[in-house]
């Protein structure tokens, strides 16, 4: 395509360089120096300077994203009873990128089961932006060895230690999600875990009763009401008589029962909290690793991660680590 010039307005239209994933081939081969094109792959103004390609003026778009951190882990009560691990931190909003920026990724790991309370999940990043490790639910239900449950972007449910005495969940991150429900030691063996806090919900708390339920996790968020939950809180354990928590929706793990090996983990890539012990002899559960999606109206303008299209969406999924080109 010629150069097209008006004496009046200078400039009106410039040669185009088609596609995206030949980008390169369909750029001028021996550009010279001051050559400018208007790449319609990207959207991007180009000059040709020295022995590369630079970017004169871009066209921004708009994208949506969710960023969740590692789930924590399930308490290890010290006789059961431990608390369901916290979500991960879950961030969810859009913004506008510039083509050409490049953002790291890090998607965070789930929190591994300790001696007493679980571990705190690891963090996750994309844009800018960090969401928190979800806290890990509290343990070693019998003091010296009593450990409270972590805060974190949820907090972890709480185990029991003195008889009679409520102990709180851990906190949430404001904007990441909500505290882990309360503990709860009735007397003698029947300990009951907080179940962890979730995207969308508070833990649930223990039982007070002689019935000795831990507490279910918080429920996630259904992101852009597409059908799939994340950041689920982990169910809390019940130690003696009893029934363990069940895992908020989005992958939080369940929590424990005394005479069952049915905790479980969060589930991987959801940001799940671990399930709470309920016995010694089964251990508690391990947090679920984190996710990271980037998503845009229309064809591909981005590069990184595993690229999909839905619903004339483009989608750009991170379930490890890695780098975004906008």
């Amino acid at each position: 395509m010629p150069v097209t010039i008006d004496g009046t307005n200078g400039i009106t239209q410039l040669p185009s360089s088609q596609g995206l994933i030949n980008i390169v081939a369909s750029r001028p081969e021996s550009p010279s120096n001051g050559t400018i094109i208007w790449n319609t792959g990207t959207n991007v103004l180009e000059t040709y300077v020295g022995n590369g390609w630079s970017t004169l003026a871009s066209q921004t778009y708009s994208a949506q994203y969710l960023i969740v951190a590692g789930g924590g882990a399930g308490g290890q009560g010290g006789s059961g009873g431990g608390g369901g691990g916290g979500a991960g931190g879950c961030l969810n909003s859009s913004l506008t990128l510039t083509p050409g920026t490049t953002y790291s990724v890090v998607v965070g790991s789930g929190g591994a089961i300790a001696t007493n309370a679980g571990s705190t999940g690891s963090n996750s990043s994309a844009l800018n932006l960090t969401a928190f490790g979800g806290g890990g639910g509290g343990g070693g239900s019998n003091a010296p060895a009593f450990e409270a449950a972590k805060s974190g972007g949820s907090g972890g449910g709480a185990t029991g230690s003195t008889a009679g005495v409520v102990y709180s969940g851990g906190a949430g991150t404001t904007g990441q999600g909500y505290a882990g429900g309360s503990g709860y030691h009735l007397g003698g063996n029947h300990i009951s875990g907080g179940g962890g806090g979730g995207a969308n919900a508070v833990g649930a708390n223990a039982s007070q009763t002689s019935s000795g339920l831990g507490g279910n996790g918080g429920i996630g968020i259904n992101w852009e009401s597409l059908g799939t939950f994340y950041a689920g809180g982990g169910g809390g354990g019940a130690h003696n008589i009893g029934t363990g928590g069940a895992g908020g929706q989005g992958g939080g793990g369940q929590g424990g029962t005394l005479s069952t090996n049915n905790q479980t983990d969060g589930t991987i890539n959801t940001g799940g909290g671990g399930g709470g012990q309920g016995n010694t002899a089964y251990p508690a559960k391990a947090g679920g690793s984190g996710i990271v999606i980037i998503r845009y109206l229309g064809n591909q303008k981005g590069t990184g991660g595993t690229v999909t299209s839905s619903g004339g969406y483009t989608y750009h999924t991170f379930t490890s680590s890695g780098t975004f080109i906008a």
